[in-house]
């Protein structure tokens, strides 16, 4: 192809003596003798060269010496066998000074002030400079030198025991063109200071005999600055009340908590942070006397007046809420990331006092686990307990199963009781309640009241629920006689339970009210007929007696004294035990 434009063409000088142009070649997939020939020349002669081309990855440069002459016209041609092409450039060259970068660069710290220095090559130019500066979080500051020729900057306003990055440029005081390249970028770290700011401290408080056992704990907060490398920690304690002289003990910068021993008087904490420069502000808590102690410390351990709270987990964490009191400054929630082991890593948090819920996370977070949580107010630095919490990141279901230690059977209903279930610490979730599952060993279960339940094995059972954490004994109706049934009874908790695993088997006796109507209806009746045809003889005498005949008596068998076919009685011959006179007209006539 023929050559296209020369594109980019711009000339420039670094120090007044000479002329560099530069321009951009384009692709004509030419090569060796067809290349393209560039030639840089005067408008006015353009058979005359001014220098010779040098090219390399695409980008072209020419440079001659300026001499006196000041303003320039000058073309650039490129041409090969399929054509040629030109681009020019006029310029003065007063107003196209393009200065080498700064060097040699170095630097005076205090510690929020960073002054740079540097030098470049012509100090015979008026030049001016910006200076970079490079914040730890990444945030970038121009600064302008205030003079022209003025080889230094001082940045202030700075942190102090900081590490900056800076780096110079420079360009034509009078006309200008372009900034320089950068110089080599410099790593500047400001001097130690003052820290600024307060520790965040912090306690926890054991009664002993004789007093109290506190251990107290610092951290650095986002508010507080160090300003320097921490060589100690300054822990102060003092009586409120008798004014004593105050204690104090110091300790290494790889500690954050101690443990002091304090009578039951009140007492005024300070813990301050300290440099090579100075002390921070001191951090201060007062513990108020050992007759209040029920307000100073979260014992789980026991019964308190304050009741626990049950707390929920979230996504984020474990949200906590609080009733909110005007007294208060602030709020304070402590708990521990590791509740099962000793220490157990006290955390704590402040709120402001328009704060009334927050969402607590932490890394040592898991499922499972019963983090305890003590929420406190806090008025002119003596706090006092007011809410405890415990819950979980997530609940899992439980560990065992509730142990079943009465059964009581009838034909038609099985009544089940078990022991209290555990509640205590290693508990994997809170209790809400239990299920009973119930079926017959041969086929389905149907029973009235019951929820239909698949296992695994797609085999079907009976559920029932009681959602009642307290109740220990539920009774299930409307079973079969004479039936083989198996039971199970599972806690569950917000994590739901555990898959059912074992069953336990009972027989259901026969219905003892039916035995009792097929006795009378059938067995009796039947009983009663035997009898009577073995006693028929007896039973007709007791039941349907002959009516004796006064002929067939044996008083009556003489012989003597018959009155045509009766017989006649003497009563010489019977002794009576009542003799009566009648005297109605028959007895006249006997």
């Amino acid at each position: 192809e023929p050559p296209d434009t020369p594109k980019d063409f711009s000339c420039h000088t670094q120090d007044m003596k000479r002329v560099t142009c530069t321009w951009r070649e384009g692709e004509t997939y030419l090569y060796g003798r067809n290349a393209p020939q560039y030639t840089l020349s005067k408008t006015s002669s353009p058979k005359v060269a001014l220098c010779k081309a040098i090219c390399s990855s695409e980008q072209c440069s020419c440079s001659w010496d300026i001499g006196q002459q000041q303003i320039w016209n000058v073309t650039v041609t490129v041409e090969n066998p399929l054509g040629k092409k030109n681009a020019t450039d006029v310029f003065d060259v007063n107003h196209r000074m393009y200065p080498t970068a700064p060097f040699q660069v170095w630097e005076d710290c205090t510690d929020t002030e960073i002054t740079l220095h540097w030098n470049y090559e012509n100090n015979e130019i008026e030049l001016f400079c910006q200076t970079e500066v490079v914040r730890p979080d990444g945030k970038v500051e121009l600064h302008n030198s205030s003079a022209a020729r003025s080889k230094r900057v001082t940045v202030r306003g700075l942190q102090p025991h900081t590490a900056y990055t800076a780096r110079v440029r420079c360009a034509a005081a009078s006309h200008f063109w372009r900034w320089s390249e950068w110089s080599q970028a410099l790593t500047a770290r400001t001097k130690e200071g003052t820290p600024s700011g307060k520790l965040d401290i912090w306690r926890e408080i054991t009664p002993v005999l004789g007093g109290r056992n506190v251990t107290l704990f610092w951290k650095q907060t986002p508010g507080f600055q160090a300003n320097g490398k921490i060589i100690s920690y300054e822990v102060t304690w003092e009586k409120i009340e008798d004014g004593f002289k105050p204690e104090s003990i110091s300790f290494s910068a790889v500690y954050n908590s101690t443990r002091i021993f304090l009578d039951n008087h009140s007492y005024r904490i300070s813990i301050m942070a300290k440099n090579s420069v100075h002390f921070s502000l001191p951090s201060v808590l007062i513990i108020s006397r050992a007759t209040d102690n029920k307000i100073l410390f979260c014992s789980f351990l026991g019964t308190e007046e304050l009741k626990e709270g049950q707390v929920n987990g979230t996504d984020d964490g474990i949200f906590i809420s609080w009733e909110p009191r005007s007294i208060y400054d602030s709020y304070i929630i402590d708990w521990c990331n590791f509740p099962r082991l000793q220490p157990c890593d006290l955390q704590w948090k402040r709120f402001g006092p328009n704060i009334s819920s927050a969402v607590i996370s932490s890394a040592a977070f898991v499922p499972g686990v019963r983090y305890k949580f003590c929420v406190y107010g806090s008025v002119a630095n003596r706090a006092s307990l007011l809410e405890k919490k415990i819950g979980y990141l997530r609940e899992l279901p439980p560990h065992v199963d509730p142990i079943v230690r009465k059964v009581d059977l009838t034909y038609n209903s099985v009544t089940l009781s078990w022991d209290s279930y555990l509640t205590n610490e290693s508990e994997t979730g809170f209790v809400r309640g239990y299920n009973v599952y119930v079926s017959p060993i041969q086929g389905n279960c149907n029973l009235k009241g019951s929820k239909k339940y698949i296992l695994s094995d797609e085999s079907e059972l009976c559920k029932y629920t009681i959602e009642n954490p307290e109740e220990k004994r539920y009774t299930v109706k409307h079973l079969m006689p004479n039936t083989k049934y198996k039971i199970a009874v599972k806690a569950f908790t917000g994590g739901g339970e555990t898959p059912i695993v074992y069953f336990r088997y009972i027989d259901t006796p026969y219905n003892s009210n039916i035995l009792y109507f097929v006795f009378l209806v059938v067995i009796l009746p039947t009983l009663v007929a035997a009898i009577c045809h073995w006693k028929m003889k007896w039973v007709k005498e007791s039941c349907c007696p002959v009516i004796p005949s006064p002929n067939e008596s044996k008083v009556l068998s003489f012989k003597e004294f018959k009155i045509d076919s009766e017989k006649v009685l003497k009563i010489n011959d019977c002794l009576p035990d009542v003799l009566a006179v009648e005297s109605d007209a028959e007895s006249q006539k006997l």
